[in-house]
């Protein structure tokens, strides 16, 4: 699929994230040995940020800010991509399919994410990719 490249935006279709958004990390078109479909590795929303107002303290606002991301192998057929992408400098080296042998691993590669959303939150950037979808 030429469309589902690096960075671009697309939303979960099926199963326990759907309805998420998330963002390609690492397009696999061949599929791998342990998926042999085409499939991609993607960083994803599990829990949004909660809409912060100009009278919260500072504190009510940065915990409001916080996102609690997730990292999934996805086929193709499940993801329907956005004309949204996203540049990302944090996650590119954060996800490998090494990366989902150890749970150590996992944990250490959802910090870096969870950084580099919560970063990308903050400076007020890609603001779609951080509400939630409504239907």
């Amino acid at each position: 699929m030429k469309f589902l490249k690096v960075g671009r935006v697309a939303i979960i279709t099926r199963g326990r994230y759907a309805g998420k958004k998330v963002v390609i990390i690492q397009p696999l078109d061949t599929g791998s040995k342990s998926h042999p479909f085409p499939h991609a590795l993607v960083a994803g929303i599990e829990r949004y940020p909660s809409q912060v107002t100009r009278r919260m303290s500072k504190a009510r606002q940065q915990k409001r800010s916080k996102v609690k991301p997730f990292i999934k192998t996805i086929n193709y057929n499940h993801l329907m991509p956005t004309r949204y992408t996203l540049e990302l400098e944090g996650l590119k080296g954060a996800v490998t399919n090494d990366t989902f042998k150890e749970v150590s691993q996992r944990e250490d590669a959802k910090k870096n994410v969870k950084k580099a959303l919560e970063e990308r939150y903050v400076s007020g950037k890609n603001r779609w990719f951080f509400t939630p979808l409504r239907f």
